[in-house]
């Protein structure tokens, strides 16, 4: 558990290291997908949480296909045409991550208790105008992976991820999905929302 709580402490500081001094023209989305296959009665078995600025505005079932929307930057969107392309895309990067889970599952882990695989998708624009993309993949709260959308390079940052780099890193299917969807779809979902969302962004304050 102390291997678990200080890599995510490591991430939330690299995320403050990275986007805290953000011009008001640099913007981040995140999307956070949760696995659990084999969820206890009445959990879903794929949940995504969505970050815009490390500020939450929606939670997302993606088993139920139900969607809330958080806050004044969920509600300001929620109308928008784009949320069915969008929900149909976090869907499927869901059934994605739960079909690879039984060929990159850690080989030392045991039956001892439930393995969960997270996920999260990052792009963001930096204030030159350049955006860039990059996904974390980890169990049980442990950061494992790292996956640099613009260049394909993986990372290895925990032996429990070296089966998933060797598995990944050489189907080219998985690699290609992942690109598209943080350098494709992700980034123009968040030029889509900006327009939306950059005015309350801006008079929220950091």
């Amino acid at each position: 558990m102390g291997d678990s709580k200080s890599g995510l402490g490591f991430l939330v500081l690299l995320r403050i290291v990275l986007f805290s001094g953000m011009s008001s023209d640099a913007h981040s989305l995140s999307y956070n997908f949760t696995i659990d296959p084999q969820p206890r009665d009445g959990q879903p078995w794929c949940e995504v949480q969505g970050e815009v600025d490390q500020k939450i505005f929606l939670s997302y079932d993606c088993g139920r296909a139900q969607i809330k929307y958080l806050g004044p930057l969920g509600e300001e969107v929620k109308s928008m045409s784009a949320w069915e392309t969008q929900t149909d895309t976090l869907r499927d990067t869901g059934d994605l991550l739960k079909g690879q889970m039984p060929d990159v599952t850690p080989e030392k882990h045991t039956d001892k208790g439930p393995l969960t695989l997270q996920a999260r998708m990052t792009c963001w624009r930096e204030d030159n105008g350049h955006t860039n993309a990059s996904w974390e993949f980890g169990f049980n709260g442990q950061l494992c992976l790292l996956f640099d959308s613009e260049n394909g390079h993986w990372t290895v940052v925990h032996p429990g991820g070296r089966q998933m780099k060797e598995k990944w890193e050489n189907d080219r299917a998985v690699t290609d999905f992942f690109k598209k969807v943080s350098m494709g779809d992700c980034r123009a979902w968040l030029q889509t929302f900006l327009v939306r969302w950059e005015k309350m962004l801006k008079t929220s304050g950091k």
